[in-house]
């Protein structure tokens, strides 16, 4: 599958092979130039004149629809926040948690910091229980089950991984929570924007959290916090001002409706021009045309890299049960001194780990090609 990249523009007058998608991608030009424009826009009008506030209005609405549809939600279930973190910590803050009540995670040193540290500060107070799971990070459905009780509060699972690029059964989970009536929230950072073209509804999630600068190829310091309607009033917001309140009966408080609850303050205004023109961009190229060429390229680096004495390969053998991360270690050879020197010859990829384990890890995108790839292994033969 082959992209006509002319209108993205990735990394001109650079060399840079770029394989570090699953932190943060690159942004199209079209979008570094809607952003360029807006704040033109922004000086002219008038930050605060009448007009620009309708403008501005106008841009909120439209990233709010265009992410609508990229998840299947209502367009007010939108919430911007900075990243995915903020998401995640808006449930751990916001949601009451009763005398004995637990919470269930998938993986503790297994899990992205970003979704173990909010549940872990928890520990405190509520009862944290672990799923146990193998070293691609699954786990089993019968043993997560034995986790749930009556004072289970919260379940909290990543869709993909962040180290192995296992994709979680949480369609499953899902049906089992809702069954039960216990809120469960999803960290989609790894997957919105690089799984194809995926109706997020079908997870039956309360909340879910995901950042514009991965896969959606927006720009840093925006993210998306999705919080169901019928979910909202689960949660205390963290911050409250004249955008998220109001007062009546002289002192008391009332939050409006979402999603202005969750969005005390000022946001990111030009990174929510360009995240819109991102998310339409990948839209109009067709996720499922994306999905096809990133696990293309995500199979050719497997089958290049274990031909080189040493390799070991994490993740799963399944292309449909993974993302394009691609998990690897090479003997005795650091990961860190890996990534350096990949990056001294002007290749950018990065260290993670696997519970203890240090590894590289590679995640391409669908702006890179088979010759980045082959490359990248040649590259990776001569260290």
């Amino acid at each position: 599958m082959n992209f006509d990249l002319d209108t993205y523009g990735a990394f001109i007058g650079s060399n840079k092979i770029y394989l570090n998608n699953a932190s943060s991608s690159l942004i199209p030009l079209k979008s570094i130039k809607a952003m360029t424009d807006f704040i033109i826009q922004y000086n002219e009008s008038g930050p605060d004149s009448i007009d620009f506030g309708v403008n501005l209005a106008e841009r909120y609405n439209q990233l709010r629809q265009t992410i609508s549809k990229l998840i299947r939600c209502r367009p007010e279930e939108v919430i911007l926040t900075q990243s995915t973190t903020e998401g995640i910590n808006t449930v751990a803050g916001g949601l009451s948690f009763p005398k004995n009540s637990n919470i269930v995670i998938r993986g503790t040193t297994h899990e992205h910091h970003s979704n173990y540290y909010p549940w872990l500060r928890l520990a405190k107070s509520v009862e944290l229980r672990s799923v146990p799971n193998d070293t691609n990070g699954f786990f089993e459905i019968s043993e997560f089950e034995k986790q749930l009780d009556e004072n289970t509060r919260l379940v909290s699972l990543s869709h993909a991984l962040y180290n192995t690029g296992a994709i979680m059964p949480v369609e499953q989970i899902g049906k089992i929570l809702e069954e039960k009536n216990i809120p469960y929230f999803l960290d989609a950072a790894q997957t919105v924007g690089g799984i194809g073209d995926y109706d997020f509804s079908r997870t039956k999630c309360s909340f879910m959290a995901f950042n514009g600068y991965k896969w959606l190829c927006g720009p840093m310091g925006i993210g998306i916090f999705y919080c169901k309607k019928d979910s909202a009033n689960l949660l205390e917001p963290a911050q409250i001002g004249g955008e998220s309140a109001m007062i009546y009966d002289n002192d008391k408080i009332a939050y409006k409706d979402i999603p202005d609850k969750f969005q005390a303050g000022f946001r990111n205004y030009p990174a929510i021009v360009g995240l819109e023109t991102s998310v339409s961009y990948l839209l109009h190229l067709g996720l499922d045309n994306i999905r096809k060429k990133v696990i293309s390229l995500a199979n050719l680096f497997r089958d290049e890299i274990v031909k080189i004495p040493d390799v070991t390969l994490y993740g799963p053998e399944d292309q449909e049960r993974r993302t394009s991360i691609v998990p690897f270690s090479i003997g005795k050879k650091l990961p860190q001194e890996v990534v350096e020197q990949l990056e001294k010859r002007g290749i950018v990829l990065a260290v993670r780990e696997i519970s203890d384990t240090k590894i590289v890890r590679a995640a391409p995108h669908f702006f890179n090609t088979e010759t980045d790839i082959l490359k990248t292994v040649d590259a990776i033969k001569k260290l």
